[in-house]
């Protein structure tokens, strides 16, 4: 198109060079432009909030049911571990007696007394039990000797009878043989009768003998029908004072469990007592009273007052995608913005930033939360400047988490084809320092 008279007077004109060398120059910063180092990140925002559970906003709650009475302190009061807040009166009727418990300590003292009681009659029929059996080993050793005398009484009669028996035959011999001598003329009659009197005092000797010695067998018989007697006496009461004791072991187990119970209670009361007063778990500033007025009565469990602790590590919480969770890890650096906190930002030029404050990942949720995303834990980084003493737990937080360092190019290339970012920064990292 150079024949054409107006290309040839608009090709000459200046001010078309310069815009021709101005839009090369453009392009050519524009390639420099995407060979300069982008720092990938991860976005995010959340709260602030505290390091450890225990020195987060905590509500007290109150323990038993009762009537609010007296309040100790007002809203934006500071109170001191152990200081009353709230005194709140009973108003179940199990529980009305002033005197609870005392009364329940005087029970407790009484049943320990009988368990006391129970105790001395279980050693009493332990003792009452081992006197008894000593007298019965005591009467069958009795009655065993009785026994060894009715034997040798039978056997000394047995030999007596047996000596009548021969004195016996002697004098039947000998009366025989005098009435043999009579006959013959030998012997006179007077003799006769003598030796018929010596015939007779024998049998009736043996009659005599006979009786004692049955008699000695009886007296053999009773004592051994003696023996099962004592034994059966004294078994009887032996068992009869073992069940007293078991009856009285019996009692006593269940009067110690009675002072197990009634101990129990005391503790209770005694621990319920205590409750009245809502105390403070730790120093700090009471927030807001959850529950107001006078005589108004509360449940078991419900919300007193809202109490912010005196010392804190502050903290803040960010949520991030779960498509970026894997990208994270414990000891990443942070860069952390708050809301009202006068700030420049930069995200893939961190450095440049105004305003910002560094942090490290302190801890990561494995669960998700109820806003779809995962929360993940800040603290202030010791290497850098401390975070800002102005601020207020639950102020909104805006965080960049800074991952690998990559061209300009390289990132726009990763976000128009929707790439994540550069997962494997830590296992070049760590190349890198080996290298």
């Amino acid at each position: 198109m150079q024949h054409l008279s107006t290309i040839k007077q608009l090709s000459d004109r200046p001010h078309y060079k310069i815009l021709k060398r101005i839009i090369i120059g453009l392009c050519l910063l524009g390639i420099v432009l995407l060979f300069l180092p982008w720092t990938q990140n991860v976005s995010g925002n959340g709260a602030v909030t505290t390091l450890k559970p225990n020195q987060r906003p905590q509500t007290i709650h109150t323990a038993i049911a009762g009537r609010i009475e007296k309040w100790y302190v007002q809203e934006g009061d500071f109170v001191e571990k152990g200081d009353t807040i709230l005194y709140i009166s009973e108003i179940k009727e199990d529980y009305f007696d002033p005197n609870l418990v005392k009364n329940t300590k005087q029970q407790v003292d009484a049943k320990k007394s009988a368990l006391q009681s129970y105790d001395g009659k279980v050693k009493s029929l332990e003792s009452q039990m081992s006197a008894l059996s000593k007298e019965q080993n005591l009467k069958i050793q009795q009655a065993t000797n009785k026994i060894r005398q009715a034997v040798l009484k039978v056997k000394s009669d047995s030999i007596d009878l047996e000596a009548v028996k021969t004195q016996l035959k002697i004098a039947n011999t000998q009366f025989d043989r005098s009435v043999q001598l009579n006959k013959d003329g030998l012997k006179p009659l007077t003799d006769v009768e003598e030796k018929r009197l010596k015939l007779q005092d024998a049998q009736a000797k043996i009659i005599t003998q006979e009786n004692k010695l049955l008699t000695a067998r009886n007296e053999l018989i009773n004592a051994k029908v003696e023996i099962g007697r004592i034994t059966a006496e004294y078994n009887e009461k032996i068992a009869k004072s073992s069940s007293d004791k078991f009856t009285a072991l019996s009692s006593q187990y269940d009067t110690e469990a009675q002072v197990s119970k009634l101990e129990n209670q005391y503790v209770n009361y005694s621990i319920r007592n205590g409750m009245y007063y809502i105390k403070a778990p730790q120093s700090g500033f009471v927030n807001r009273a959850l529950q107001s007025g006078i005589g108004e009565t509360i449940k078991e469990g419900m919300p007193v007052v809202s109490i912010m602790p005196a010392s804190y590590e502050i903290a803040v919480e960010t949520y991030v995608k779960p498509i970026d969770l894997p990208l994270l890890k414990k000891g990443d650096r942070v860069r952390v913005w708050f809301d009202g906190w006068p700030t420049i930002v930069f995200s893939g030029w961190p450095g440049m930033s105004y305003g910002t404050f560094g942090g490290r990942i302190v801890a990561i949720e494995n669960f998700i939360s109820p806003n779809g995303k995962y929360r993940v834990l800040i603290a202030p980084d010791k290497n850098e400047a401390p975070w800002p003493k102005q601020l207020s737990i639950g102020a909104g937080v805006q965080t960049i988490t800074l991952l690998d360092t990559v061209p300009i190019w390289f990132e726009i290339w990763r976000t128009l084809n929707g790439f994540p970012p550069n997962y494997y920064q830590h296992s070049q990292n760590q190349n890198s320092k080996e290298k």
